[in-house]
């Protein structure tokens, strides 16, 4: 459908919980969708990086997150996801966000987690998800809780703008 502006850092939008989706097969639900995969497929293609995108980030307060994770091999939408276990082990990661793409912010997350959710054809779904992709998954759904990473920051020195972690931080 259309590639959306990605809304920064600063925006309140960003700050505000998503509603769930009641219509599955809604017009507005189906071009949602499309713009997700759209908007993150492109700033991928732009800026070389890019597995997830949330509803919110494109000014759309309803719980769908769009993953194309190919490591992984999942790419779709996710609708209305849900935490519904986690490990008691945790990591901390360097984290960034397209709503701050300059920004790394280091965050503690849990390793695994399983997740709820439903597909575009209203099929409940469940992924069991560790390391990296337990981390994205935690990333996205924060978004529709009006969460970001920054509010996740481990402590004051959690923060470096991408370049110089590339630099001296990047493991």
């Amino acid at each position: 459908m259309a590639i959306r502006e990605i809304l920064r850092l600063g925006n309140p939008i960003l700050f505000e919980k998503c509603e769930e989706i009641k219509d599955f097969h809604s017009t507005n639900t189906a071009e949602t969708i499309q713009d997700l995969k759209d908007t993150l497929l492109n700033f991928k293609k732009e800026n070389g990086f890019g597995r997830g995108i949330a509803a919110p980030q494109i000014g759309i307060l309803k719980r769908i997150i769009y993953i194309d994770y190919q490591t992984e091999k999942l790419s779709g939408p996710l609708i209305n996801p849900q935490i519904v276990r986690q490990s008691k082990e945790r990591i901390q990661l360097w984290d960034d966000c397209f709503s701050f793409p300059d920004l790394m912010v280091k965050v503690e997350r849990f390793k695994e987690i399983g997740v709820e959710f439903f597909n575009s054809s209203e099929e409940k779904t469940f992924i069991n998800a560790k390391d990296a992709l337990s981390e994205l998954l935690q990333h996205e759904i924060d978004h529709l809780a009006g969460i970001l990473s920054v509010q996740r920051a481990i402590g004051p020195k959690a923060f470096a703008f991408r370049q110089e972690w590339v630099k001296y931080l990047k493991k």
